[in-house]
């Protein structure tokens, strides 16, 4: 009986530690912030069940092109900053990246734009992209916050 006790008591402490870890300092993963990113912003929008039903592939393709498009310019970015201190960094590739990743950008949400448009009234829709917006602040937010408690 005390070994059974003795079993569950390492159980739970061991599940706890892992939970509060999880908490502090992981990154997530990615669809996970897309999960994240998608239920607040049914939340805040205020999306009926239809509505959801029809926005969330829309949600999801431009999550993931958006996505893409970063980690694409996120590894050029990388080797460059790891390139030794008497090498030039390649200033013109890295400008035509900055535009170029600009430009891309724009073209998606101008699709996805378009798409959302035909599925939602225009008040929904400003509500959906207040709740985008409002997600976006509040990522930053806990961003500087979990920084300041690491220091």
């Amino acid at each position: 009986m005390k070994t059974i006790k003795h079993i569950l008591l390492w159980l739970l402490i061991s599940i706890s530690t892992f939970m509060n870890a999880q908490e502090r300092g992981f990154p997530p993963k990615v669809e996970e912030m897309h999960a994240q990113k998608w239920q607040f912003m049914v939340d805040k929008a205020k999306l009926s069940p239809k509505e959801i039903e029809a926005v969330q592939p829309v949600f999801m393709e431009y999550e993931k092109a958006v996505w893409s498009q970063h980690e694409k310019n996120r590894d050029f970015f990388r080797s460059v900053k790891k390139m030794e201190g008497n090498t030039k960094p390649p200033y013109e590739e890295m400008n035509n990246r900055y535009a170029e990743a600009d430009l891309i950008q724009g073209q998606l949400f101008k699709s996805y734009h378009l798409k959302l448009r035909k599925i939602l009234q225009p008040e929904v829709l400003f509500r959906y992209y207040r709740a985008e917006r409002e997600f976006k602040r509040k990522l930053l937010k806990d961003m500087q916050e979990h920084q300041r408690r690491d220091k």
